[in-house]
């Protein structure tokens, strides 16, 4: 991106207007989201407005002074401060799945929100999106089954970004700008955002826009890149073993590759724009617009040092940049109805749209076509996916007073999804006497939809001042739909179908298949408080995801001779999975506050995980539903103010997730099915996760103070597949050290900071399983087998203006 397109970029988001759709009473929740003590933090959780100290529900919240003092830019940095939520630092190029209470059956590798087993919302709009962590009054994550008052795919909980509002009583503008140095990177890379609020017409119409933009340098290297494919050795130095070989000679290499640094670079441009229009007190309207583009040059990873490869090294025969173009539309309305209800209405409009190529080769290779029999043999494949998403959700909330209180609500999602996906192989049409100059092998579209509607209340009766009750009920009803087609333009029947130059798709070979489903879940809570200062909760909900269409291309019956890519009438789709959850809490504020702390135990049971898979004919990867697991175990997060300028602030939690049935050929490695068994534990999620922080706070003459800070944080070991079948390992488990020293001023911070002091090298996920090892085909070496790693050691300034 050139200087002059950034800066054209940056003026055109800042002067777009709209709103983020955030929750009923959330502008009152705002001051509270910076308090200074832990349980004092205002939430909205229960779509009402209360302190953290008073929730009777697991939920932890992170402020957004918390944020700012950890560099807290997005889903996976906050992971390492939050009890009982993992997620993989994966890079920038995937936006890690959230796992909450162990609640995963995926591979720990990559990631995306769109298979998660939790509800990720921006303030009350449900969305797929990783948008950064700016300006955000606080974040909530809700444990445990939400499927209640939310739903779309609460299964293991729910998290909530909740943006500041628009505030129409003063201008006020805010200004970040951050630069760091990063190990193994080669150059330094830079973060700055700001906030703009405007108030146009005082208590009437306010406009707050902010708009952030992030170069952060990369820091693995690609030795191997091919100079022209096709034509240039992709191994030169080959042996028939595969023992001793290598990438060839220093000769070798100059003849047939170039190199390229840092190719985990991230470009990020992120905008969020509100306008507040308040007709009076009692009637409002928030309108958003938000948008943001991140672009990659490759994955975080190693190849686990084949081919003489180092840690910071992968060795693909091809770039894989990765583009990701996101936008949301909303629109919130919030109506009081005289002193007895509030009517809340958000109407959400959101596009995402990822491109990316990657290196094919080692697929084909596993897939025994023979390919490697021409020397130049190499693969890459181009993917298209977008996805379209509306909905609309309208609830009534009681304001009335007195003992009982009401939430009744209607809730409809329209997700739609359209894939378009290429293989080329350069060369190998010529050497095999097929006229195809394109060079495409194989090619593939799916479009899918699913829709969801549902019903849903819930009440709470006090019964005494000090002890409530709730209960929550909700109705649900989904289908889905998916049509979707292959074609392999290189052998037999895909030449006669798809002669060059056509790229086209013949009726015959499109199919398509649907499923639907219905039900209910519920909640019931009970809640007793000894004293402002002690409540005790517990509670028993339910949850479910829903099911869908896997986004394959049916298979033609009866198979027509040659390559077949395509799924099965059973692999076709998966149907929902739903949990049960029972948990009991103790939230507390000792000492004259100077000890808060919530600590809660859990037990959850999982019935027809949904899994992964691989089809039957071409090893394309499914989901299906498989079984029954439970996951229990303990959560704490707590503050200790030990002087008035030292605080130490910790986190743990104990995670015992596995299987409670035995489950046939569910885990797929090298094509062959693996049957999975009770006590097996589950994938990619830790078992021990915890973090300590100790800040002290030295206050100055001024009216300012100088803060340091210090965090340790610990990812304990995670299992890459079920039970370690298929080829699964253990990824390890690692510590990393944080640190910073900031002045706070009236107007502006100035901080240096270190995050990873000690440069931790740690691996974080497996790509494909270990099995592709220096695996051999003929004299050719695969590599399509990595290691994520950890973002290495940053050392920064930190600058913040306030006005």
């Amino acid at each position: 991106m050139t200087k002059q397109t950034f800066r054209t970029k940056l003026l055109c988001a800042t002067i777009l207007m709209s709103s983020a759709a955030t929750p009923a009473l959330a502008q009152e929740a705002a001051d509270g989201a910076t308090a200074t003590n832990a349980n004092e933090i205002v939430v909205t959780a229960t779509r009402r407005s209360t302190t953290l100290q008073d929730v009777p529900i697991n939920i932890s919240a992170v402020g957004q002074e918390q944020l700012t003092r950890n560099r807290i830019d997005d889903v996976q940095d906050l992971a390492a401060f939050t009890p009982g939520m993992t997620v993989r630092d994966t890079g920038p190029s995937s936006t890690g799945n959230i796992v909450l209470r162990g609640i995963s059956s995926d591979d720990a590798s990559g990631g995306s929100a769109y298979e998660s087993a939790v509800g990720v919302y921006l303030g009350e709009v449900p969305l797929y999106l990783d948008f950064k962590l700016i300006d955000i009054a606080r974040v909530e994550v809700l444990q445990g089954p939400q499927g209640t008052l939310y739903g779309l795919g609460t299964l293991a909980g729910a998290v909530r970004y909740i943006p500041n509002r628009p505030d129409s009583s003063k201008f006020t503008v805010d200004a970040h700008a951050r630069v760091f140095d990063m190990a193994h990177a080669s150059d330094p890379g830079f973060v700055m955002d700001g906030t703009i609020n405007i108030p146009i017409i005082a208590d009437h119409v306010a406009f707050r826009s902010t708009t952030g933009y992030y170069n952060v340098l990369g820091f693995i290297d690609n030795n191997a890149l091919l100079l022209q494919p096709g034509v240039s050795d992709p191994q030169p130095g080959r042996s028939p073993t595969g023992a001793g070989a290598s990438l060839g000679t220093a000769a070798q290499r100059a003849a047939n590759f170039y190199s390229k640094k840092d190719v985990n670079d991230e470009r990020t441009l992120t905008t969020r724009n509100q306008l507040l229009l308040e007709l009076n007190p009692d009637i409002k309207a928030y309108l958003t617009y938000a948008h943001q583009e991140t672009k990659t040059g490759g994955d975080q990873a190693n190849s686990a040092g084949v081919l003489g490869t180092g840690k910071y090294e992968n060795a693909t025969r091809y770039l894989e940049p990765r583009s990701r173009n996101a936008d949301l539309y909303a629109a919130e309305f919030n109506i009081a109805l005289g002193g007895f209800a509030q009517v809340v209405s958000t109407s959400a409009w959101t596009t995402q749209d990822i491109d990316q190529v990657s290196d094919n080769t080692d697929l084909l290779l596993d897939l025994n076509y023979g390919y490697e029999a021409f020397p130049q043999f190499s693969s890459f494949n181009t993917s298209a996916v977008k996805y379209r998403q509306f909905n609309q959700e309208v609830r009534l909330v009681s304001t009335h007073g007195g003992p009982l209180s009401w939430v009744l609500g209607g809730f409809y999602n329209n997700l739609r999804s359209g894939s378009q996906y290429r293989e080329y192989t350069p060369g190998l049409p010529g050497f095999f006497g097929v006229f195809r100059p394109d060079n495409l092998e194989y090619m593939s579209f799916v479009n899918t939809r699913t829709k969801e509607m549902a019903a849903y209340g819930e009440a709470t009766f006090h019964i005494t001042d000090a002890w409530q009750v709730t209960g929550g009920l909700r109705y649900y009803k989904y289908k889905a739909f998916a049509e979707g087609a292959t074609d392999t333009p290189l052998t037999a029947g895909g030449i006669r179908r798809t002669p060059y130059p056509l790229v086209q798709f013949t009726p015959s070979r499109i199919r398509s298949g649907n499923t639907d489903d219905d039900g209910f879940v519920w909640k019931a809570n009970t809640s007793y408080k000894f004293n402002d200062d002690l409540l005790l909760y517990g509670t028993y909900s339910t949850g479910y995801r829903t099911g869908n269409v896997n986004r394959v291309a049916p298979c033609i019956q009866p198979l027509p001779p040659g390559q077949n890519v395509c799924a099965l009438p059973n692999e076709l789709g998966y149907g929902p999975d739903k949990t049960k959850n029972i948990e009991i809490g103790l939230r507390a504020s000792l000492l004259d506050k100077r000890l808060q702390f919530t600590v809660d135990a859990f037990h959850v049971d999982w019935t027809d995980l949904q899994t992964p898979s691989q089809t039957i004919n071409g090893a394309v990867g499914i989901t299906v539903n498989a079984g029954k697991a439970r996951s229990q175990g303990v959560e704490f997060s707590g503050e200790f103010r030990i002087t008035p300028e030292l605080t130490l602030r910790g986190t743990y939690s104990y995670t015992d997730a596995q299987l409670t049935e035995d489950a046939a050929d569910i885990v797929v490695s090298q094509g062959v099915p693996n049957p999975v068994f009770d006590g097996d534990r589950l994938p990619s999620s830790t078992k021990h996760q915890g973090s300590a922080q100790l800040t002290y706070t030295y206050p100055l003459a001024n009216g300012a103070d100088i803060e340091a800070s210090w965090a340790a944080t610990y990812t304990g070991n995670i299992y890459s597949r079920i039970g370690l079948r298929g080829n699964g390992e253990v990824i390890p488990d690692y510590m990393i050290h944080r640190a910073s020293v900031t002045y706070h001023g009236e107007h502006f911070d100035l901080g240096i900071f270190a995050d990873n002091i000690f440069d931790n090298y740690a691996i974080t996920g497996v790509q494909n399983d270990v099995s592709s090892f220096n695996q051999v085909r003929t004299d050719v070496v695969e590599r399509y087998y990595g290691y994520n790693v950890l973002t290495p050691r940053r050392i920064g300034v930190d600058m913040r203006f306030h006005y």
